[in-house]
Parts: structure tokens; sequence; C-alpha cells
């Protein structure tokens, strides 16, 4: 079942999809301007998927309040910048390898378990669940391709359609 959270009413018909969101590499190029110049093409796809909402896994989450990291986003899509992922302080360098995805299951068990979801990153070793990541070329940060990518993920959601279950590891 999933949770009704203030952004998701009860009676309001909208099942969420959980976008888990990396900045850097993604709304800009790694390693230049931190101007969010990719974050229009990331912010028109989920205008057109009103059931989304973002929740930051970005390393920036660690630096910035949530009312800081959503400012970055246009007025119109700010409500649906929900929340942050928890930080997991790996004890050793092997604890890496997927960090961010268990910090998005944990969010996920916490605040919606069995909620659809999907990530946006350029680094593919954060996520080990591939059919549910877009990976970004962490030069070029969010394009239209991968845009597109991301379509095809929301609107296999919509038509019911489960995600690769059989390649997600156990939470």
């Amino acid at each position: 079942m999933h949770q009704k959270t203030a952004e998701n009413p009860p009676g309001s018909g909208v099942i969420p999809v959980y976008v888990f969101l990396d900045f850097d590499g993604v709304t800009h190029p790694w390693r230049e301007a931190e101007d969010f110049r990719c974050l229009p093409v990331l912010e028109a796809v989920l205008r057109d998927y009103p059931e989304t909402r973002v929740v930051i896994a970005s390393d920036w989450r660690t630096l910035f309040s949530l009312p800081k990291l959503r400012a970055r986003f246009s007025e119109d899509i700010q409500p649906r910048v929900i929340d942050t992922t928890p930080a997991i302080f790996p004890r050793n360098p092997n604890e890496l390898y997927g960090l961010r995805e268990r910090e998005a299951r944990q969010w996920l068990a916490a605040k919606a378990p069995g909620a659809e979801w999907l990530a946006i990153d350029d680094a593919p070793g954060n996520w080990p669940t591939r059919p549910r990541l877009v990976l970004t070329d962490f030069k070029q940060g969010f394009t239209d391709e991968d845009a597109g990518r991301m379509r095809r993920l929301l609107d296999a959601f919509r038509a019911g359609d489960r995600v690769a279950p059989e390649a997600e590891p156990a939470a």
C-alpha cells in the first residue's frame, strides 16, 4: 500500500513514484559551474508526470537544508521536492557500492513501503538495481536522451508494469 502524505492526500487517486535525485553530474555537469543548467529538462518530465515526488539523494543533502535544496527548483515543482534520503556512513570501502540505493530503500521502508521508484544519478555504482536507474553522463548532466529513458520508466509504472523485479537486491 502506498503511503498517503500531504503531497498525496487520501482520495487524490495519485499513486506516487519517487524519484531519487543526485545533483552533480545530473542537474549540471560534474566539476563545472553548479548552475543547475540541466534542471529545466528534468522538470519538463516531472510536469508531465504529476505522480512524481522528488527525494534528494545527492551529497548536497548533507550540506544544505531541504528548503535550500527545494529552492533550486522551479516554483511549480518545489512542492513535489518532499524529502532527502537518510545518510548511511560506510564503515569500510566495501560498503560504498550501492550506498545510495541502500539509503533510498531505507527511506522507502520508513515512508512509502512498496512504492514505485527510480533514481537519476551519474554513478552506476550507487544503484545496483540498474533497470530503475536513469544513468546520466557526468560530463553532460541530464539530457533529452535521459528524459526519454525517464519517460519510458514512468510510462511503465503508469501501465502497472513492474520494472525488472528479479533484478532487485533484497532490501
